[in-house]
């Protein structure tokens, strides 16, 4: 493995074959969990079956399990909880909740990371619209990941689709490099200028993850030292790709997450320069 700058590792193409391994079974847990996001079903459940897929099915390990400290397989997000919810056994669905999911797997020591929303039941016009636009704002900041391209640029295209539906960016939790190391570098901010930071070169891997709030931006963690919640209570919603810099834009590895949402909008993954 070759290093770029500031120590970004630069990826040959048998190495990207095997992130994208792991990128699809990450994928594919969160296609298999979609029908199990139901009313009455809890957040502990929906662990549950997660990491039995992950290890009986896909032969692969959970990659957030004991990572520092985490206690389980995903985690669950449900309504202002911004990122690193715990499952639990008492907290149930409801019609109306939304809530991301967040998955890691390891795969022949490959890291896989991706993340979706999931709507139980109808959710509100606003909560619809949060979910739709944070969407969008990931694809933004994909279409602008090609050679030559800044951090800055996936920043600014993610932050300008947020304020234009008057959503606020989280500032606090970033995008990251990934391969066989799960936090790696790059950091990949979701807010920034056109043509700041770092430039993107071929075999660069990374997520690209945004977080939107419906209210103010500013975050607190709870007690339990992980979970993340808007500091007005207001709505957030997050989604997560994994993308690979290629010759002449990006691949997605991560794709196949992007089932049939319930209700949201559907768009195309593949993200053009």
């Amino acid at each position: 493995m070759a290093r770029g700058p500031k120590g970004v590792p630069i990826r040959s193409a048998a190495e990207i074959a095997q992130a994208r391994i792991a990128a699809r079974l990450a994928a594919e847990v969160l296609t298999m969990i979609e029908p199990h996001v139901v009313a009455g079903v809890s957040t502990g459940e929906l662990d549950r079956l997660c990491h039995e897929h992950i290890v009986k099915v896909q032969g692969a390990i959970p990659a957030n399990v004991g990572y520092m400290g985490f206690p389980k397989t995903v985690c669950v997000s449900v309504n202002h909880v911004i990122c690193h919810g715990i499952p639990s056994d008492t907290q149930i669905l409801k019609n109306g909740d939304i809530l991301n999911i967040d998955v890691a797997v390891i795969k022949d020591g490959w890291f896989g990371d991706t993340s979706r929303m999931y709507c139980v039941g109808t959710p509100s016009a606003l909560a619809r619209r949060l979910i739709d636009t944070t969407r969008e704002a990931m694809l933004a900041g994909i279409a602008q990941v090609r050679p030559g391209a800044a951090l800055g640029d996936i920043g600014h295209a993610i932050q300008t689709v947020a304020h234009r539906e008057r959503f606020s960016v989280v500032r606090e939790y970033c995008g990251h490099g990934i391969g066989t190391i799960y936090h790696d570098e790059p950091q990949v901010l979701h807010y920034g200028r056109r043509g700041d930071g770092l430039r993107l070169e071929p075999g660069m891997i990374f997520t690209i993850e945004p977080m939107l709030n419906a209210g103010r931006r500013e975050c607190r963690q709870l007690a339990d030292g992980w979970t993340v919640v808007t500091q007005d209570r207001s709505l957030s919603a997050q989604w997560e790709h994994m993308v690979a810099v290629t010759a002449d834009g990006c691949e997605v590895l991560t794709a196949v997450a992007e089932g049939a949402l319930q209700g949201a909008a559907s768009a195309p993954d593949r993200a053009t320069p």
